[in-house]
């Protein structure tokens, strides 16, 4: 368990570990694929601003939220994480029933680990960390995603507002 940062179940950490899981084959594989890191970079860059482009189209930002982008940061859009506020695990089954996977990282609030439960944290403590805890979710953002792909993703999420 402490090489997968302490989590016997995903995102429920028992113990505080580290992430040593790269191996020699594994690093010799990265070593290889960085050489695209900066292109795929680029790919999420731009699937992120046509899904933005898309949002706006089906007036849907003013009902999730979307990431942040700040002035003079490069956002590499590694997840592309939406806020559904009240809706969120509901929109996730929508979708998944739609044939569009998507990801909760991080569904409890570090302070409510079981690692971190030495800190006496309780609900209420981080309010903002538990609201993110309960309201993101990330949508397919890989580089080969096509914009017909997005399309798709951002019509079925407005098919559930509707």
């Amino acid at each position: 368990m402490l090489p997968v940062h302490g989590a016997e179940k995903t995102y429920q950490h028992q113990y505080i570990g580290i992430n040593s899981r790269l191996d020699s084959l594994q690093a010799a594989i990265l070593r290889v694929k960085l050489r695209e890191l900066d292109s795929w970079t680029a790919a999420r860059q731009k699937n992120a601003a046509f899904y933005r482009e898309l949002f706006g189209d089906y007036y849907l930002d003013d009902r999730i939220g979307l990431p942040v982008e700040r002035k003079n940061v490069r956002h590499i859009y590694n997840q592309f994480v939406i806020r559904a506020p009240g809706k969120r695990d509901e929109l996730k089954t929508f979708l998944l029933e739609k044939g569009i996977g998507t990801a909760i990282y991080y569904p409890i609030s570090l302070h409510m680990q079981e690692c971190f439960a030495f800190l006496g944290g309780k609900p209420g403590d981080l309010p903002e960390s538990e609201l993110a805890s309960a309201e993101t979710l990330a949508l397919p953002i890989f580089p080969e995603l096509t914009e017909s792909q997005l399309e798709y993703v951002v019509e079925k999420i407005a098919e559930f507002y509707s």
